[in-house]
């Protein structure tokens, strides 16, 4: 039988769960978990504040696995045989259909209507298919990235989720060369999004959060300057960015309140890129006319990501895992049956980055 943490309803308890053997498919992978992580999306699953769960699942969406069996011949995306022994990860957005309007006309595959997600959108019914678990199933059809020769597995997870969705919002931000790039939270994606903003060229980043620890970890990011939520805040960016505010503002909070705020930092005719809000956490007022329409302020919402972020995501940090410390995000690691406080410790922001190890 085969461990895993199912998430049976918001606001329980993580039960550990025993399950059979999966029954490979043919072209399906099944994989020996290396490591899964634990982000701000598994809190708010737990919390009940993402709409269309099948509760019970087995969370944990971005995962490094080790191939046990395969059912039959499968590729990776290189073209090449995935065999036993190979560590890989994959992308946890499935089911993509490249039929319908957003996937064809709109070229936003992330909006498809029949994409699911792994550890999110799967019911624990329907198999090991989360990264909470001794063992993970791969459906066929599910895109398997091979390692990179450079990144081991606690290098990938310590990128994690966090680090396909950053460079996705870099893609929205469009950083030119010499930018000044304001970043609104020090968790994963703010953090990786700093590291992406340095190697876009940008020529100043700034990074606000209130955890002294995070902030601390954005400098080993490459943060030019960190910022407290400080009465003077608003000041205090203006004065790092020339008077004028920044030319780029990526909010990685989750707040709703720092979109206001966002907008009051960025410069006229700036861009304003938001991909914190990924569950409804309430209404922030903003006046129109003074944040937006008088500032002539760009603002892009950023949805997940796609195969084209988790390719190139394993790409830039083979490039550059020697110049920004991706391991020093990991601030604890979790077996199995200590999840219950690997979620409590990443709502209190006790820790940066939780990592799961369901084989110890």
């Amino acid at each position: 039988m085969i461990r895993a943490a199912v998430m049976t309803e918001p606001n329980a308890p993580i039960e550990i769960r025993a399950f059979p053997p999966p029954v490979l498919e043919p072209c399906a992978v099944l994989l020996k978990t290396l490591a899964s992580e634990v982000c701000g999306t598994d809190v708010h699953l737990w919390h009940g504040r993402l709409s269309g769960v099948p509760y019970p699942i087995i969370p944990g969406h971005v995962s490094v696995g080790e191939v046990l069996e395969t059912g039959g011949e499968v590729l990776d995306m290189n073209g090449r045989p995935v065999e036993p022994g190979d560590r890989v990860t994959f992308l946890d957005v499935h089911e993509t259909c490249h039929r319908c309007y957003y996937c064809l006309v709109a070229k936003a595959s992330t909006r498809c209507p029949h994409r699911k997600v792994y550890g999110i959108t799967y019911s624990a019914s329907e198999g090991l298919l989360g990264g909470w678990s001794e063992q993970i199933y791969l459906k066929p059809g599910v895109q398997v990235i091979p390692m990179s020769a450079r990144v081991d597995p606690e290098l990938w997870i310590a990128g994690g989720c966090g680090l396909p969705t950053a460079l996705h919002a870099i893609d929205r931000a469009e950083i030119r060369l010499g930018d000044r790039v304001l970043i609104q939270g020090a968790g994963p994606v703010g953090l990786n999004a700093c590291a992406l903003a340095n190697a876009s060229g940008a020529g100043w980043v700034g990074v606000i959060d209130a955890v002294p620890q995070r902030l601390e970890a954005a400098r080993k990011m490459g943060a030019d300057q960190c910022f407290t939520l400080t009465a003077s805040l608003l000041s205090d960016v203006r004065t790092a960015t020339g008077g004028r505010g920044a030319d780029i503002v990526i909010e990685a909070s989750g707040r709703p309140e720092a979109v206001a705020q966002g907008c009051d930092m960025a410069r006229d005719h700036a861009r304003y890129v938001v991909v914190g809000q990924y569950t409804d956490n309430g209404s922030v007022e903003i006046n129109p006319h003074t944040a937006i329409n008088r500032k002539h302020l760009e603002i892009r919402g950023c949805w997940g990501s796609d195969m084209s972020h988790f390719w190139r995501a394993m790409e830039v940090i083979d490039r550059f895992h020697d110049r920004f410390d991706w391991r020093q995000v990991i601030s604890q690691r979790y077996t199995l049956d200590q999840i219950n406080d690997a979620l409590a410790d990443v709502e209190a922001r006790r820790v940066v980055k939780a990592v799961i190890l369901p084989n110890g």
